[in-house]
C-alpha cells in the first residue's frame, strides 16, 4: 500500500474552511479527491431535478478549482457502502477523511464504510463541516431533545464564538496514481434535467443559469453581495421581496459551497470593522434565520423520517383533500391569487422563492386547498436549488402546524393582506405575473375587486387572461379552521 490520502466530498463542494480537506493537505501525502453520486434511494434522498441541475455545474467548478492545485476530481456513481472500500483500494490509500452527515441512513452508511476500512487497516477521519453545533452535543434541561426553537437556538448560541476560517490550501500534492477503472466523466452522471422538460416559456434552465452562478466563487461573491447591499436593514426588510434584502445563499450552503462557519464569521467581521451599516439586530436577526436551518438539521438527526411523517403524530388524521387540479394550478402558479402566483413563477424560472413568499405559498396550500404538505414539499424538493433534506420538510411541516415547534392552527396567511403588506408597490407581481403589470396597486393583489373598466384599461379579462381564485378566501378559511379544530390539536 503506497501512503496517500482520500477526500471523499459530499455536500461540502469547496476549498475554504473544508476541515476534512486540510486534514488530507497535513497528512503530507499524495490526495485523491473523489465524489459518488448516489441516486439509488438507498441513502441519501435522491436529488431533484434543480438539485441536479446545480450539483453538475458545482461539481465542475470543484475539479476546475482542484485541478488549479494540482489535483484531480474522479467521478462515480453508486451506493458508497458498495464502491467506497474497492475505490480505496484501487488508490492505495491509507488516510480516508470526509465531512460528517446527518441523515440516520446516511450515518448508518458512513458508519458502516468507517468499519469495513479500519478493519482492512486503513484509518478513517471526519470532521464537522456543515453545522455550527453537531445535534448530538445540545440536550434541554432534562437530558431529551429540543422541540422549540428558541430553548435549542439559546443552547446552540451558549458559549460559541466562530473561529476564523480554515485558508483554501494553495497546491495539493499530486498522485500519479490513475483513476479507478469505474470514475466517470461529469457527463456520465446525466444530471443536466431532461424530465420533467423545464423548456418552455420562460425557459427554466436558463432563467436559473441566468440567476446563478453555482460553485464556491459564487458562494463568496453572493456573500459579499448581501453584506455590500443587503444586509444592512435586513430585520426590517428580509420580508420583502421586491427589494434585494436577503442572502440568497441557501442553494451554496445546501450543497457546501460556503460554510455556515465562513458566513458567520463573515457577517460578525462586517459589523463589526464597519464595513457595513448594519445594525447589531440585522446580524442577530440573520444569525437567527441560520439558525433555523440548525434546528431543523437537529430535527432531522432525531427524526429521520421528518420528510414522510408528522413529528405530531394527532396530525396523521387530518382531513387532506385530493384535489388534482388545484394541486396543477398551485403548481403553475394559476391560483388567481397574485403574490401566491408570483412566488411558483419566480420558484418554476429561477429554482428560488423569496422565504417570505414560500410561508404566504404552502400556507395557501395546505390551508386554502387543504392539500397535505408532502405533496408541496415533494414539489419543492424537484424544483428548488436549496431544498436539503432537513429544512424542505421542517419547513413545510412548521407551516402544516404538524413540526416539533408548530405554527398555530390559526395562522391562516391572507395572500392579499399579505401581497399588500409585503409587496406594497407590486414590483414582484408585476415581475412574475407580467400579465397584471398594467394594473393599479390599489387592485393588484386582489384583482377580482376592479371594476370591468379598469380590468378592461390594463387588459386583463379574469377567467382568460388572468384565472379567477380557485377557492374563496373566507370560505377556505373557514373550513380550515374546522378541520383543525376537529383534530383537537391545540388546548
Amino acid at each position: 500500500m503506497t501512503d496517500s490520502t482520500l477526500v471523499w466530498f459530499r455536500n461540502d463542494l469547496r476549498l475554504i474552511d473544508n476541515p476534512a480537506l486540510i486534514e488530507a493537505c497535513d497528512s503530507g501525502n499524495p490526495i485523491h479527491f473523489i465524489y459518488i453520486l448516489d441516486d439509488s434511494g438507498k441513502h441519501s434522498r435522491p436529488l431533484g431535478g434543480a438539485q441536479r441541475w446545480w450539483l453538475h455545474h458545482s461539481l465542475a467548478h470543484l475539479a476546475e478549482e482542484i485541478s488549479k492545485r494540482g489535483g484531480r476530481l474522479d467521478l462515480y456513481r453508486g451506493d458508497p457502502e458498495a464502491i467506497l472500500p474497492h475505490i480505496v483500494r484501487d488508490y492505495g490509500s491509507n488516510l480516508i477523511v470526509w465531512n460528517r452527515r446527518y441523515h440516520a441512513a446516511d450515518i448508518a452508511c458512513d458508519s458502516a464504510i468507517k468499519a469495513k476500512l479500519e478493519a482492512e487497516g486503513h484509518s478513517v477521519k471526519s470532521f464537522n463541516g456543515t453545522l455550527i453545533r453537531e445535534p448530538w452535543t445540545l440536550a434541554s434541561k432534562t437530558g431529551g431533545a429540543f422541540k422549540v426553537f428558541t430553548p435549542f437556538w439559546r443552547a446552540a448560541r451558549e458559549n460559541h464564538t466562530a473561529p476564523a476560517p480554515l485558508h483554501a490550501p494553495k497546491q495539493f500534492a499530486a498522485s500519479s496514481k490513475q483513476p479507478s477503472h469505474s470514475a466517470l466523466s461529469l457527463s456520465d452522471l446525466a444530471l443536466l434535467p431532461t424530465k420533467p422538460n423545464w423548456a418552455g416559456k420562460p425557459n427554466w434552465a436558463k432563467g436559473m443559469a441566468g440567476s446563478w452562478v453555482p460553485g464556491e466563487k459564487g458562494a463568496l461573491a453572493t456573500l459579499d453581495t448581501f453584506i455590500d447591499n443587503g444586509f444592512a436593514g435586513y430585520s426590517e426588510n428580509r420580508n420583502r421581496p421586491d427589494m434585494p434584502s436577503t442572502s440568497r445563499l441557501s442553494p451554496y450552503l445546501r450543497f457546501g459551497e460556503i460554510s455556515i462557519n465562513y458566513v458567520w464569521h463573515a457577517s460578525e467581521m462586517a459589523v463589526q470593522s464597519g464595513r457595513t451599516s448594519a445594525s447589531s439586530e440585522d446580524l442577530r436577526v440573520f444569525q437567527s434565520e441560520l439558525g433555523w436551518r440548525e434546528f431543523s438539521y437537529y430535527l432531522l438527526y432525531h427524526q429521520p423520517d421528518i420528510s414522510k411523517i408528522n413529528v405530531q403524530r394527532r396530525f396523521d388524521d387530518f382531513s387532506w383533500q385530493n384535489d388534482p387540479s388545484s394541486f396543477q394550478a398551485w403548481c403553475r402558479g394559476q391560483t388567481g391569487y397574485p403574490i401566491v402566483d408570483a412566488g411558483m413563477r419566480e420558484l418554476w424560472q429561477t429554482g428560488f422563492m423569496h422565504n417570505r413568499v414560500r410561508m404566504i405559498v404552502a400556507s395557501f396550500l395546505i390551508k386554502h386547498l387543504r392539500i397535505d404538505w408532502r405533496q408541496g414539499e415533494t414539489w419543492f424538493w424537484d424544483t428548488l436549488l436549496d431544498a436539503d433534506p432537513a429544512s424542505n420538510p421542517a419547513s413545510w411541516q412548521w407551516v402544516a402546524g404538524s413540526g416539533a415547534d408548530a405554527a398555530p392552527f390559526f395562522r391562516i396567511f391572507n395572500p392579499m393582506l399579505q401581497g399588500e403588506k409585503f409587496d406594497p408597490e407590486a414590483d414582484y407581481v408585476r415581475h412574475y405575473v407580467p400579465e397584471l403589470a398594467r394594473l393599479s396597486s390599489k387592485y393588484i393583489h386582489a384583482p377580482w375587486k376592479a371594476s370591468p373598466v379598469e380590468l378592461a384599461a390594463a387588459g386583463i379579462k379574469l377567467g382568460s387572461t388572468y384565472p379567477r381564485p380557485i377557492v374563496d378566501h373566507d370560505t377556505a378559511r373557514n373550513s380550515a379552521l374546522a378541520a383543525f379544530k376537529a383534530l383537537t390539536l391545540y388546548t
